[in-house]
C-alpha cells in the first residue's frame, strides 16, 4: 500500500470511550501518542516507570487539553512482579481495554540482569511486553467485536530488527554482549511476538488485531540518555539533529496502526521515505526471521517460560 503523504494526527477518528494503555508515556514516542490520542477523545492510562515524570507529562498536557482523560500507573517492564502488579490493578478498575501500545524501550545500556535474572533489553523491551500482553488479554478481548469495539495490541519495533538475530543459545549475553546487538535482538523479538501473536489471534477467532509499527530515526531521549558514550555522541549529539524527525511525526506509525480503522491484523507501520527513517505511515516489510514460524514458536516458548505468563485464548467452535 502507498505512502500516506498527508495522514497525521489531525487525521486520527474520534477515539471518545475507547481506552487505551501507553507503555513508557511519560515521554518520546509514548508522550506524543499519549498526546495525540487524548486530543481525539480517548482515555489514556500512561504506564510509566517514575510516576512523578507520569504526573508531569499529564500536567503538560491538560495545560493544552484541559479536560484530557488521563491516569498515572506505575509500570516497571523490566520487573515482572511489577508487571502483575500492574496487570491486576488494571484489571480490577476497568472492565475493559480497547488499545494496548507497547511502546516502552531501553537502548543500549551495559550488560545488566532484571530481577528476576533476565538481559536488561530483553527484559524491558520483550518480555515484559510479553507479559502484560498476555496478562491485560481477557480485557481486550471483553466484549468481543461488536458494535463499537476494534480491540488492538500495537507494538513498537525497529527499522534495526533487520540487523539482528535471537541468540537462543545465549539469550542473557552471559557469554558474549554487545549493547547494541542486543538492542537489535530485543527489538526483533517484538517484531516475531507481535507477528506470533496476530496468527495466534487469528486461529483462535479473537477479535483483537496485533498490528507491528517502527518510528524511523526519531529524536528520542533513548539516544541522548544512552549511557554508552559513542552512541550518545553518534545518535544525540550528531544523527539526532540533523537526520532525526520529532517524536510527534515518528509517532505517527504506530498512532495509525492504533487508530486507523482499515489497518489489519498482521501489518506492519512504518515510515514511507528512504530506508524507512523518517516519512509519513505505510505498510511495510517485516525482516524473514520475523515472520518465521519456528523463530516464532521458540521465542513463544521462552517468553512463556521467562514469565510465567500463558495467554488464554478464546477456544474456537
Amino acid at each position: 500500500m502507498r505512502e500516506h503523504p498527508h495522514w497525521n494526527a489531525d487525521r486520527i477518528p474520534d477515539q471518545a470511550g475507547r481506552v487505551f494503555v501507553v507503555t513508557g508515556a511519560n515521554s518520546g514516542l509514548g508522550l506524543a501518542t499519549t498526546r495525540a490520542i487524548a486530543r481525539r477523545g480517548g482515555q489514556v492510562i500512561l504506564a510509566v516507570r517514575d510516576e512523578a515524570k507520569g504526573r508531569r507529562a499529564v500536567a503538560d498536557i491538560t495545560a493544552g487539553q484541559p479536560g484530557a482523560r488521563l491516569e498515572v500507573r506505575q509500570l516497571d517492564l523490566a520487573d515482572l512482579e511489577s508487571v502483575r502488579s500492574f496487570a491486576d490493578r488494571l484489571r480490577a478498575d476497568h472492565s475493559r481495554l480497547d488499545v494496548l501500545v507497547n511502546n516502552a524501550g531501553l537502548m543500549a545500556p551495559p550488560r545488566s540482569l532484571s530481577p528476576q535474572g533476565h538481559e536488561s533489553q530483553f527484559a524491558c523491551n520483550h518480555l515484559g511486553h510479553f507479559a502484560l500482553t498476555g496478562l491485560l488479554l481477557g480485557a481486550l478481548t471483553a466484549g468481543g467485536g461488536g458494535a463499537g469495539r476494534d480491540p488492538r495490541v500495537v507494538t513498537v519495533s525497529s527499522v534495526n530488527h533487520r540487523k539482528a538475530g535471537i541468540q537462543f543459545d545465549d539469550i542473557t549475553g552471559r557469554r558474549r554482549y554487545s549493547a547494541m546487538g542486543f538492542y537489535n535482538q530485543s527489538k526483533l523479538a517484538n517484531a516475531v511476538f507481535g507477528h506470533e501473536l496476530h496468527r495466534r489471534l487469528g486461529e483462535s477467532g479473537s477479535p483483537v488485531r496485533s498490528v507491528l509499527a517502527h518510528p524511523g530515526y526519531t529524536a528520542t531521549n533513548l539516544q541522548t540518555s544512552a549511557p554508552i558514550g559513542l552512541w550518545r555522541v553518534v545518535f544525540g549529539r550528531i544523527g539526532n539533529p540533523l537526520l532525526a524527525q520529532s517524536p510527534e511525526r515518528g509517532a505517527l506509525p504506530q498512532l495509525y496502526a492504533a487508530t486507523e480503522p482499515d489497518v489489519e491484523s498482521g501489518e506492519f507501520i512504518g515510515p514511507g521515505g528512504p530506508a524507512e527513517l523518517r516519512g509519513a505511515p505505510t505498510r511495510v516489510p517485516l525482516a524473514p526471521a520475523a515472520a518465521d514460524a519456528e523463530t516464532g514458536r521458540r521465542l513463544w516458548e521462552l517468553s512463556e517460560e521467562a514469565t510465567g505468563v500463558r495467554f488464554a485464548f478464546p477456544t474456537t467452535v
